[in-house]
């Protein structure tokens, strides 16, 4: 489900095959490509994922459900739990709640190995006018990462609106050396929001949201 949904536990079952190639990675950088450049290029990433994580969440970040507030609540708290997530904070009278868990959970590895297999070609693209040759060595990271999961639920007419955020957060630095970017891939974004909807349309027993109420202008 802000930037998700570089994410977890990537490769998780091959941990010794990943050293090497973030150490190599991280010493042809350190020598041959300057910190401003290493910036640049990340900023690049950012404004193009930073489009389409919006982009995503306007078409899928809100659904509105006719049911009541507090059972709409409980359901999302539930289904985030089912989703491998943990408890970060909760105000259930603002309608707020907050989920975390280690990258690239909600994500399966099946789900993780689509993400890299879309986006990463394009993570490469953008970066190769900034790093040159080394850009075909960049990957995802999602080791020192967390994905947090934000849903407030509001009363409406006839039930409740539920609305998502995902972002990423980091709890320890890169192995390559690279910054961290600040939004998801967003294949693993639309994948993880998605899979946070079915899993609470499973718990409601609601195969269908109600149709958005056209935003006036």
């Amino acid at each position: 489900m802000n930037g998700l949904m570089t994410t977890g536990r990537i490769h998780a079952h091959r941990p010794r095959t990943l050293a090497w190639p973030c150490a190599a990675l991280a010493m042809l950088l350190s020598g041959c490509v300057s910190d401003q450049q290493k910036y640049d290029a990340i900023v690049a990433v950012n404004q193009e994922f930073r489009a389409q994580y919006e982009a995503t969440l306007a078409e899928k970040g809100t659904r509105d459900y006719a049911l009541r507030r507090d059972d709409a609540f409980k359901a999302m708290s539930k289904a985030l739990t089912e989703l491998g997530m943990q408890l970060e904070s909760v105000d259930q009278s603002l309608g707020f709640m907050s989920f975390y868990s280690a990258a690239p959970t909600p994500l399966s590895e099946e789900d993780w190995r689509a993400t890299v297999e879309a986006d990463l070609p394009r993570l490469r693209e953008i970066v190769r006018p900034y790093l040159g040759f080394f850009a075909q060595f960049i990957r995802f990271e999602p080791e020192g990462l967390e994905i947090v999961v934000s849903a407030t639920v509001l009363d409406t007419t006839p039930g409740s609106a539920i609305s998502l955020t995902v972002r990423m957060r980091q709890i320890a630095p890169p192995r390559s050396g690279m910054p961290r970017r600040d939004y998801l891939p967003p294949t693993g974004f639309r994948i993880g929001i998605d899979k946070v909807w079915t899993r609470f349309e499973l718990e409601t027993g609601r195969s269908r949201a109600l149709p958005r109420q056209p935003t006036a202008r």
